[in-house]
């Protein structure tokens, strides 16, 4: 029976016109109803090379809905060709061109031989969410772009991660993970933010392996590229942040191309001498503040709910009182997720349960005895739950509106170092009106 959400965590299938705005000077051009753009867009003033109230759109109307919309479409692929300076040119359908049958593939195929590619991609509302129709953007852009190649460039590893946008800290989770992976002397070949575009997908096929880091977010599309193109998979569930899960990041792709293990090991003893010198100075706050408990709960999709949780467990020896997964996670992966989350040291396990109902999540976390003043991590409406409950609260994921997120990060050793500042200073300011 359907049933009304509280707080619904994720967007439409349309709002992977974000996957495609985050490809440098890639435009999405939408077939659908007018307003559909602005309406999925919160990135609150992130542009980019093009603003989303800028994007070409068919603005379907009544007249489309009885006589149909692919003339519409053909012109306005035909204008943006002329006039939009773009190298990739991505038509997204909405609702409306999906139920009236509009055949946007017969319409594309007249472009098949214009310089600048053009890629068309079904994503009505009514068929999933943004989540998934990020995977199904990257596949036809992979179809129609990625050259297939028996010669690989050694070292050279595709990198793929979390949804751009919708994921707040997707830039600079990319330039980090880039970091860690050139650490081990490859180099990484990313296709999102600046100066990543599609000559960077093109190259795809010539990588020695991908590596995705995701719990399930991008798997579709990174298997594609296995299964067509011939370039191992390489799936690593857990997004790194801290020294533990950050050495034990950086082993398992060293392993997976085949580098010497003394090599690696040499790497992370470096990197994680640094870190605890950073941990052994400040470990009297971490010791003192003690208006802080030792227990923590998060609402947030399974990126940020596997990351966070085995973070604060494996470097912090903190205790997970409950963890929700609000990204409406496909049951086949949610095996996965669950295993993921519950990879701790310690004995600890952790309580995972996936809702999408953000009324229902908060019900449930009133009623857990926290034993002291909680920790809440989650996205911006989670800082009203925390503020109810006497707890203490940092956002970690969509949707953040009282934070600016430029190029912020929480992967790697850095990373960790930020996200145990961000979260203590929260109980440090606390302390200090007290």
């Amino acid at each position: 029976m359907a049933q009304a959400l509280g707080q619904q965590r994720y967007k439409c299938a349309l709002a992977a016109i974000q996957t495609v705005h985050a490809i440098d000077k890639a435009i999405p051009i939408l077939h659908s109803g007018a307003g559909c753009a602005g309406k999925l867009d919160d990135s609150f003033g992130n542009s980019g090379f093009i603003s989303p109230q800028l994007y070409p759109c068919t603005c379907l109307g009544e007249k489309e809905i009885v006589f149909g919309g692919n003339d519409k479409l053909a012109e306005l692929i035909e204008n943006s060709l002329k006039i939009m300076d773009g190298d990739l040119f991505v038509v997204l359908s909405g609702c409306a061109a999906e139920i009236i049958g509009d055949d946007i593939e017969d319409v594309i195929s007249n472009f098949d031989d214009n310089e600048k590619p053009v890629v068309s991609v079904k994503t009505p509302g009514f068929k999933g969410n943004n989540y998934l129709s990020h995977d199904w953007v990257l596949k036809a852009i992979f179809d129609k772009l990625v050259i297939k190649s028996d010669k690989k460039q050694k070292g050279l590893v595709n990198i793929l991660a979390g949804p751009p946008y919708q994921d707040p800290f997707w830039e600079g989770n990319l330039r980090a993970l880039e970091k860690l992976v050139s650490l081990l002397g490859l180099t990484p070949n990313t296709i999102f933010g600046h100066a990543h575009g599609i000559e960077n997908i093109k190259r795809l096929g010539e990588a020695e392996f991908t590596l995705l880091v995701s719990p399930w977010v991008g798997y579709e599309s990174a298997k594609f590229l296995e299964d067509k193109f011939g370039v191992p998979l390489l799936h690593y569930s857990n997004l790194p942040m801290g020294a533990y899960e950050t050495s034990k990041f950086l082993k398992t792709v060293g392993e997976f191309a085949k580098l010497d293990p003394a090599f690696v090991d040499a790497i992370t003893k470096e990197r994680e001498a640094e870190y605890y010198y950073y941990i052994d100075r400040f470990a009297p706050v971490f010791l003192e503040l003690r208006v802080m408990s030792k227990r923590f709960a998060i609402v947030s999709d399974a990126q940020y709910a596997v990351a966070v949780t085995r973070f604060l467990v494996n470097d912090m020896g903190m205790f997970p009182t409950k963890v929700y997964v609000s990204d409406d996670t496909p049951v086949k992966y949610r095996a996965g997720v669950v295993a993921a989350a519950k990879e701790l040291n310690y004995g600890v396990e952790a309580d995972v349960q996936f809702s999408t109902d953000g009324y229902a999540i908060h019900d449930d976390i009133e009623k857990e005895d926290f034993g002291g003043s909680p920790l809440i991590f989650g996205s911006s409406w989670e800082r009203f739950l925390a503020a109810k409950v006497g707890g203490h609260f940092l956002p970690v994921s969509y949707p953040i509106e009282d934070k600016l997120i430029i190029n912020n990060s929480y992967v790697g050793y850095d990373g960790g170092l930020q996200f145990i500042g961000d979260f203590y200073s929260v109980g440090l300011q606390m302390n200090a009106v007290q």
